[in-house]
């Protein structure tokens, strides 16, 4: 590896709203390198729907925002971390506006939603339902007028340099296929999720468990990574990708109905299809398995709401639904749920920072506790946003020399990836949405680890940047499934057959995992 001639002050993996957000803060220090995966626009932040949280509105208090928030965490919120999140939320939303970003208004004034889970509305949207794409592109349009930052696209991460005990660097294969070392003060993951863990799932390509893998590698500490949680209401169609159907549609008024078109939440929750997700996505489960039909679904019927209003609305869910010869306005749409968030991931504090010096985590990455066991809707763009400006911050005051690297240089192929490769991808997708997926157990989470273990020796030496992902994705699933075997109770997202109720006695905590080691504080 050959480092590059004028390395950065710091580096920022990952160009979604947390990475963006932590180069602006960062760009007054020093130089920022951003190195995005892939394209800009190819982030959860691009993908996210259904809004962003903020106690902006008349009828709303900062203290409600808390108290939803800890309840949706069921008693496994980080307090201090939620209440910065609901604290710092109007500043960071009133400098988005300030940045340029198009909320949607009546008039002059921000119009507010309500999605499951939330005792106000409270929930900011742009452009209907492209909420994440309108703040990314404000985002990326205010990085661009600072000098200090340079965005690289296609630049794929693949391992943390420690030197002395800190990180000082990061292993990048570059576009053209050539592997580097990027030398640095201070590298700030930003990598989002790990929801291609499994066979179904709302998030884009790129969410292989990059950060939380190569974090893990290095020696950090990671946390609550059996709380993942799958979204209830995702497109269900055998030749169609899984498509997220917003929250905010249930917001709106949409019914769910079995395949006797009854509806069936009120048996699960009293706030019916406003019910926390974990909840929805269990009922849903279930539905399906009482089902007699050989391919069951679930629909989410909105045909009794104003149809002009759903169209101006959810402008992009409509017509990605046409696209499929779905009427969101007269068609029943069949869905069934998918993985969607991880609550868990580097074990952080409230600056950003992780057990590593020199190492910084924020955004889905991160794990600072401020989900709990469940992340509340439209908190997941509001915790990059926060959390990513207090993570610039910090590493700005943190600023240290770079330590020089020396590297062989190389290549490393970009070409078609080997069928050994999608293989163990394709089985552990499969065995993740199997055995470690909305419904647990002991039997089956040992399975997967077994499993895993087996795969193991099949992606030892990475020489892609497929075989990276690959591995990256087996390191992430075997946290998930060996944090879920340990936490014997039913939190949140994770839940177990065999330890259906909660355990507060042992179980309010977080679990902890460093190398072959798992505690729970």
């Amino acid at each position: 590896m050959e480092p590059i001639s004028s390395p950065a002050d710091f580096l920022v993996v990952g160009a979604g709203i947390a990475g963006l957000r932590a180069a602006v803060e960062l760009a007054t220090a020093g130089t920022v390198l951003v190195l995005a995966k892939r394209e800009v626009t190819d982030s959860n932040t691009q993908w996210a729907q259904g809004g962003i949280a903020a106690a902006l509105s008349d009828e709303d208090e900062i203290s409600l925002h808390l108290q939803d928030t800890l309840q949706a965490g069921d008693g496994l919120c980080n307090p201090e971390a939620a209440k910065v999140l609901v604290e710092d939320a109007p500043e960071r939303i009133e400098e988005l506006i300030r940045w340029g970003t198009e909320f949607d208004r009546q008039g002059t004034r921000l119009t507010f939603g309500r999605e499951g889970a939330h005792s106000r509305n409270r929930i900011l949207h742009a452009h209907g339902d492209s909420t994440g794409r309108e703040i990314l592109r404000a985002l990326y349009a205010k990085a661009q007028t600072l000098k200090h930052i340079t965005v690289r696209e296609f630049e794929f991460s693949t391992d943390l340099i420690i030197h002395d005990g800190r990180v000082c660097g990061i292993e990048v294969i570059t576009g053209s296929g050539e592997q580097q070392a990027w030398p640095t003060s201070a590298v700030l993951l930003a990598t989002g999720g790990l929801g291609k863990l499994y066979r179904n799932t709302t998030n884009p390509e790129v969410a292989t468990g990059d950060g939380v893998a190569m974090a893990f590698r290095a020696g950090a500490e990671v946390s609550d990574m059996e709380f993942v949680q799958f979204h209830p209401t995702a497109l269900y169609l055998k030749k169609a990708p899984r498509f997220l159907l917003s929250e905010a549609l249930r917001g709106e008024g949409a019914y769910l109905r079995n395949m006797e078109m009854h509806r069936f939440m009120a048996k699960y929750h009293p706030m019916g299809e406003l019910a926390p997700r974990d909840v929805v996505a269990r009922a849903i489960v279930h539905e399906l398995e009482v089902s007699r039909a050989p391919d069951p679904v679930v629909y989410l019927d909105l045909t009794h709401l104003d149809a002009e209003k759903i169209k101006s609305r959810f402008p992009r869910i409509f017509s990605t639904c046409l696209q499929y010869n779905l009427d969101l306005t007269t068609d029943l749409i069949p869905i069934r749920p998918a993985a969607h968030y991880a609550m868990g991931g580097v074990r952080s504090d409230l600056e950003g920072r992780s057990t590593i010096p020199g190492l910084y985590v924020a955004g889905e990455v991160a794990a600072t506790g401020v989900h709990g066991a469940n992340r509340l809707a439209s908190n997941s763009l509001l915790e990059g946003l926060v959390f990513g400006a207090r993570a610039g911050k910090q590493m700005r005051e943190d600023l240290r020399s770079h330590v020089k690297l020396s590297h062989p240089n190389r290549a490393i192929s970009n070409g078609p990836v080997d069928n050994t490769t999608e293989a163990a991808v394709s089985e552990i997708q499969d065995l993740m949405w199997r055995d470690v997926g909305i419904v647990r157990d002991r039997s089956s989470l040992t399975r997967a680890i077994e499993h895993l273990e087996k795969i193991r020796p099949r992606l030892a030496h990475p020489r892609t940047r497929r075989a990276h992902e690959a591995q990256n994705l087996h390191i992430a699933g075997t946290l998930v499934a060996r944090s879920a075997l340990a936490r014997e109770e039913s939190r949140g997202a994770h839940y177990r057959t065999d330890f259906p109720g909660h355990d507060d006695a042992r179980f309010l905590k977080h679990s902890i995992v460093k190398g072959e080691s798992i505690r729970f504080a």
